[in-house]
Parts: structure tokens; sequence; C-alpha cells
């Protein structure tokens, strides 16, 4: 089966589109005329810091399962079988270790924006160069988003590609502007349990026509698909136990523990306690996710065997097939594709709109009405919705660049997860270090990216090597120098950039004069160091400035003027142990006796 032959859709197949459009403009709407109706900065941007465990780990579970992942994981499956499972190793302590380590010290210093955090700890300098990092990262992330879901269901249905694309990117910037953060994750809510809906529907249709989920699972083990517990330690493998289990640890450090995107839905919750809560809880979650995906390219190959090549448009192509004569399936799984990418790309506007509020536009102006800073967050929000069309348009010109472009995603996020290491885990790590250190990560990963990239396309061709050479042994042949850096798994790529801003980041540190304990702001450093070294004498863990520590006392900051508008609010501390907060979002709390 070569020809992927086009379906198309019923009428009930595009209510059930319209409706899951309809339904999140309508969230957006409610929250835009509801409640505080989105007045001031902390409303529209942190959702008043009132959220719930429940719907703040559902939101943070649709961040990460974007339609690229909806229509990636089943392909995976389909051609290489089900190593990629065991990505769900690293969920655990890629949760775990954000859960106890970064929300306790990003909730309790009462930020609004990560990057505020890089300026406390560091300096101005520090915190424009994260968030810059973050805007390219976000930006360039946000348009394949759109248009990926998008041109794979123009291929297989010949539904409209640019009125899929406006229809998503006009009711996503309508709802996220219109509604803030709480109008975000409540859709977020909504579409998770679509997102589930349409992936149970495949599944259970597809196993059923092929002859039960044991049928299914005999055909996926006679076609090598079940793999088993790979433990070769080898790097350069795509796929083993090592780089999934390990490599994906510090992937999904990159994203539930330093990513603007999830911190801020970290932010919204009541307390810190519920913001600790929504890490495990999405925890069960993300394994069941996992698991779909990989039934989902289970059956694929139980219906098709190997005749199909695998490539993005065939997830969609399979759900057509399999749901043809059943009305308003495909329809409720097209809803659950877009449904991914709205939650990624919503998360991505208000996180952008944050982001260069907080960041680049209140220190030039710190006399700003809070009326005037949530009309313009309002005005940046729909501005980053307008990029991010432009960005599809630029998308859909680079062609089989695509990849490249997805994975500059992955390249970025490593080096920022340095640079808050760097700063979180190395009281003595300096400033210049911090600059150094970053620049040397993002250099790094364009370096391998861009080489792992063009290192693709072989300059001599296989047919002209001699016959009595084996080929296939020619093609496995382990890559040696410059060859092995660009063959290093996609998997580690995280783990590699972070440890080069963190290792250059100390050196230069260390050159340029470390940083005394007593220069460090309270509060902004984690005792890793000082928990480890404690068999050390007290002179020489104050030589290397390790705080044992974290008390109350250095979270009551009353306040740290940087350019004059940095303005921590100190927290308040019942004898619940619960962090309370008054209104405004510089206003110093008070220490109050329950």
């Amino acid at each position: 089966m070569d020809e992927l032959v086009q379906k198309h859709f019923s009428a009930v197949d595009y209510v059930i589109f319209a409706v899951l459009l309809v339904a999140s403009a309508g969230i957006g709407l409610y929250y835009a005329f509801s409640g505080g109706r989105q007045r001031t900065t902390q409303e529209f941007l942190l959702a008043d810091r009132s959220m719930s465990c429940l719907p703040v780990s559902l939101s943070l579970l649709a961040t990460f399962q974007s339609a690229v992942a909806i229509l990636g994981a089943p392909s995976e499956i389909y051609a290489n079988g089900t190593q990629y499972w065991f990505l769900g190793c690293s969920y655990f302590l890629g949760l775990l270790i954000p859960a106890h380590i970064f929300i306790p010290v990003f909730y309790r210093l009462r930020l609004t924006s990560a990057y505020q955090y890089l300026e406390l700890r560091f300096n101005k300098t520090v915190r424009i160069c994260g968030t810059v990092t973050f805007i390219f990262q976000m930006v360039v992330y946000m348009g394949v988003v759109l248009y990926a879901p998008a041109l794979a269901l123009n291929a297989v249905t010949g539904f409209d590609l640019w009125g899929a694309v406006l229809a998503m990117g006009l009711v996503c910037t309508l709802y996220t502007t219109l509604g803030g953060l709480k109008a975000v994750i409540w859709t977020d809510v909504f579409q998770t349990v679509v997102m589930f809906a349409g992936q149970l529907a495949v599944i259970v249709v597809g196993a059923h026509q092929a002859g039960g989920i044991s049928e299914v699972w005999r055909r996926a083990q006679n076609g090598s698909r079940i793999a088993g517990l790979d433990l070769n330690p080898d790097p350069l493998e795509r796929h083993t136990f090592w780089t999934l289990g390990v490599g994906g640890i510090f992937l999904m450090l990159a994203l539930y523990g330093v990513n603007q995107a999830q911190v801020q839905r970290y932010l919204s919750s009541r307390t810190e306690k519920e913001a600790i809560m929504s890490c495990y809880v999405v925890f069960p979650c993300q394994q069941i996710v996992l698991t779909l995906g990989c039934l989902m390219g289970l059956v694929m190959f139980a219906r098709y065997g190997e005749d199909i090549q695998p490539a993005r448009t065939m997830v969609l192509y399979f759900v057509m097939d399999v749901l043809q004569d059943l009305p308003g399936l495909p329809g409720l799984f097209v809803a659950c594709l877009f449904s991914g990418a709205l939650s990624t790309i919503s998360s991505a506007f208000n996180s952008l709109a944050t982001v260069t509020m907080e960041d680049l536009i209140k220190p030039h102006f710190p006399a700003m009405t809070e009326t005037r800073a949530t009309l313009l967050s309002k005005g940046l929000a729909l501005a980053y919705g307008l990029v991010c069309l432009a960005m599809a348009y630029i998308a859909s010109l680079m062609g089989s660049v695509l990849q490249a472009a997805l994975s500059i995603f992955g390249m970025v996020g490593g080096p920022l997860l340095g640079l808050f290491c760097l700063g979180m885990f190395f009281p003595w790590a300096n400033s210049v270090g911090a600059v150094s250190g970053l620049l040397a990560g993002l250099v790094m990963a364009f370096w391998v990216g861009i080489g792992s990239f063009v290192s693709r396309f072989p300059t001599v061709a296989i047919n002209t090597v001699p016959d009595c050479v084996c080929k296939r042994c020619l093609l496995r042949t382990r890559p040696t120098g410059l060859n092995a850096l660009y063959s290093l798994s996609y998997m580690w790529y995280s783990a590699h950039n972070s440890t080069t801003v963190v290792v250059v980041g100390l050196i230069v540190s260390l050159l340029t004069g470390p940083m005394k304990e007593k220069d460090v702001t309270p509060g902004t450093v984690y005792p890793i160091l000082g928990n480890l070294l404690f068999f050390l004498p007290e002179r020489y863990k104050e030589k290397l400035c390790c705080p044992r520590a974290i008390d109350a006392q250095h979270y009551r900051m009353a306040q740290k003027e940087s350019n004059g508008v940095l303005c921590l609010a100190e927290d308040n501390e019942g004898e619940d142990g619960e962090q309370k907060e008054t209104k405004g979002e510089t206003q110093a709390v008070q220490e109050t006796t329950l």
C-alpha cells in the first residue's frame, strides 16, 4: 500500500470539529466577562493565584501533549517498536525534582516570570538573556505546532489547509487574549478530555477490527515491534533504556522545571502544596497518554503490517480508514488532534506575553498603572497570536526543514535548564559565568543539532561501494570524531547542553572571582551542595559557599530593588505552613497568626 488514498469528512465530523472551537472560545469569553474580568495583571497572567490542583495538573499535561506528539508517537511505535515506551521511566524523577526543588524556590519568591529569578540570583543582563532565548524558542515552535496538524489534515482529508490554520490561530488568540491564564487552564482541561476520548475511540475500534487486543499483540510480536529492555549504554544509539530513561529526565526537567509555560501554572496555584501536588497528579496521566500512543501504534501495525511508509500523515490516514463507517468519530479524533495544538499554542501565547511584560517592558516603565499594564498584556497576547500565524506561513515554506525547526525547541531548552541549575545549585557561580555558560550551551546546541541534520546527507553514494563490501555493515559502522558528536541521540541533547552551561559557567566564575555567600540573594540557592558535603568543616564550606538549609527567613524579603521595579512580596506563613498573600503584586505581606 504505497499510496494513501484521500478520505473525506462527513457533515457530523465538521460539526464536532466546530463544536471544539466554539467551546474553547466560549470558555475564554466566560472568563473575560466574569469574576475580576481580567482587570489586573495578577488575574490575567497568573489567574489571581487561585487555581486548584486538578485543573493545573491537566493543564500541565495538555501543554506537554502537543499535536506533534499525538501524530508522532504512534508513527514512532509503528516504525521502530515499543522501545519508545521506556521514556515513561524518566517521568518519575522528571517530575519529582521540579516538585521538591524548583517549585518551592519559585513559589516562595513570589515570581511572575521564571526569569525574574535570574535577576535575583545574578543580574539584569542574565535575566534578559534568558528571556530572549525563551522567546526565540517558543516563537519558532508555535508556528510548527500550528501548521503541522493542519498540513496532515489537508493531506489526508482535503480539509482546507489555511482554513484550519486560521481557525485554530484566531480562536486560540481570542480566548487567550480575553480570558487570560484562567481561560487557558480551563480550556486545557476541556481539551485534555477531548484528547483522551479521541485516542480511546480509535484504539477500541481499531483493535476490534483487528480481532481484539490479543491479536494486535500477536501481530506486533511477529513483526518484531515488541521491544525488550535495551541496556546498551552507547549514547549514539537513538533509543535505549539509558537514552530514554536517563536522557529523558533532563528533557523533562527542561520542560517541567524551568519552562515559563509550566512555571506559570505552578505560580497560579493557591498554595505551594497544591503546586507540588499538581506534579504528582500529572505523573499517572502522562503514563496513560504515553501508553495510549503506544497502543495506537501497535493497532496501526496490526492493521497494515509494513505496507505503509511511516509519515506524519499516517496516523490521520489510519484514523480516517478505521472510523470511516462511524460518522462523528473521525471528527472526534481531529478535535483531539487540534486540542493538542490549541493547548500548546495558548500556553505559548500567555507565557510569551508574561515574560515580555515582566522582563522587557515593566523594568523600563516602573510608573505604569495596573490598568494600562493589563491592557498591554492583552495586546501582547494578541500580537503573539498574529506572530504565530506568520510563523505557520514560514513553516509552510520550510518543507523538509520542519524537523529542524522542531529540534530547535529541544536544543534551546537544555541551555536554559543549565542556566537555572547553575544559579540554583552552585552558590559561587557569578553573572559573567552565567552569561558565558548560556552562550557556550547555545553554541554547542546549534553546532550539534545543525551538524546532525547536515550529516544525514551522505557525501558518497552507497551505490559506489564495491560489491565485496557489506553495505549494511558500512551503514552501521560506529562514527568517530565529529561524526560521533553529530550522531548523539537526540534524547541526550538536553543533558549534553545543560551540562555544557554548568561546566563553562563554573570555570568562568572561578576565573573571574566566585560570588561570596553574603552577596547571594537569600532564597535563590537550593542547598544541595551543603547537604551533600555535610562532612566538611565549616571553614571549607564557607569557602565553597555551601548553604546547608533553607529556612523561612530566606524567603521573608521585604523588597529587592532592581532598576527600581523588581519587588518581592514577603511571604506570610501561618501555623498551617501555607503561603498567604495580600492583593497587589508588589505589596509586602505582613506576617500574621491564624
